[in-house]
């Protein structure tokens, strides 16, 4: 198997999705904010008082957030002075990544479980770690990753079999 490796020089365009989300997320306020919306914290004042942090922090913060389209700014009809943050589509689409950073951090970071704990609501257990899943839902490892140009892949089943190199005798 070739080794994982993808362009690295190339930090803006259409190549690699990578720098453009860093843009939009690319700090710890950014992903606190983003923690905090998951968990039911709507207006600045929240915001402020729920992570302790400077009002212009989080007003530029919250700004760039509503600016890249992950969360939504709307005055509240009943009070023009108070405004209401919600998450976006593109922002729930976060989750995945703001639970794979924790879990990361559980393991590597704090060596414990956090809690509370997320859990599935139907059987109320905690969720499982998040991974890498092929097509089919087979969990990959990171040996079993390549990078491929969109141009190369084929259909499925018609794709050639990556092989191991045979070592010499």
């Amino acid at each position: 198997m070739g080794k994982l490796r993808e362009p690295l020089n190339i930090l803006y365009g259409d190549n690699c999705a990578l720098p453009l989300a860093l843009e939009a997320m690319g700090e710890r306020w950014s992903f606190m904010i983003l923690r905090a919306a998951f968990n039911g914290v709507h207006h600045f004042e929240e915001f402020q008082q729920e992570l302790n942090i400077a009002r212009n922090i989080l007003s530029n913060r919250l700004s760039r957030l509503v600016d890249h389209g992950i969360m939504a700014r709307e005055v509240m009809a009943e009070d023009r002075r108070k405004v209401r943050y919600e998450l976006t589509e593109k922002g729930v689409e976060l989750l995945p990544a703001m639970i794979a950073l924790r879990q990361w951090g559980e393991k590597w970071g704090a060596g414990v479980p956090s809690t509370p704990v997320l859990v599935d609501t139907r059987d109320e257990q905690p969720i499982g770690p998040v991974t890498i899943t092929a097509h089919d839902g087979r969990p990959l490892g990171y040996k079993e990753l390549v990078w491929m140009h969109r141009a190369e892949l084929q259909p499925l089943g018609q794709a050639r079999a990556r092989m191991a190199p045979v070592a010499a005798e």
